[in-house]
């Protein structure tokens, strides 16, 4: 209830907020065709954008996928099937890369912050 009197007064969904047109622009050329459903059975496949908001909002929150608010038109099953789907699809890599693209042209990645992790480099000589 307090969710959609949030939508009433602002004016912005959920989705519009975790999904604007600038992030759809960029995701929605990456995702692959839907695949074909014979006629007569199964539900209608839940709108992308939905999908993709659901999933930035989960990677944004932190949040477990259980957790994903019902203010989303998306069920916290079908919103965590279709972001392992993405990753497996090499989706979530290829937007990934085109972000840092988008970013890099307009020179707002800061170089000088980034880090490199080497916690799976094996230590020689028995170090630890």
């Amino acid at each position: 209830m307090l969710s959609t009197n949030i939508i009433r007064c602002t004016g912005v969904s959920d989705v519009e907020k975790y999904c604007p047109d600038s992030l759809w622009h960029l995701v929605q050329p990456l995702l692959p065709a839907h695949p074909e459903r014979h006629q007569g059975g199964g539900r209608r496949r839940i709108d992308d954008r939905v999908a993709v908001a659901a999933i930035a909002y989960v990677l944004q929150t932190g949040c477990p996928w259980e957790a994903l608010p019902e203010s989303f038109p998306i069920s916290r099953a079908t919103a965590h099937r279709r972001f392992t789907e993405r990753v497996k699809q090499g989706v979530m890599q290829a937007f990934h890369e085109a972000t840092l693209d988008v970013l890099g042209a307009a020179g707002q990645i800061d170089w000088s912050r980034a880090s490199v992790d080497a916690m799976h480099v094996r230590a020689l000589k028995g170090g630890t």
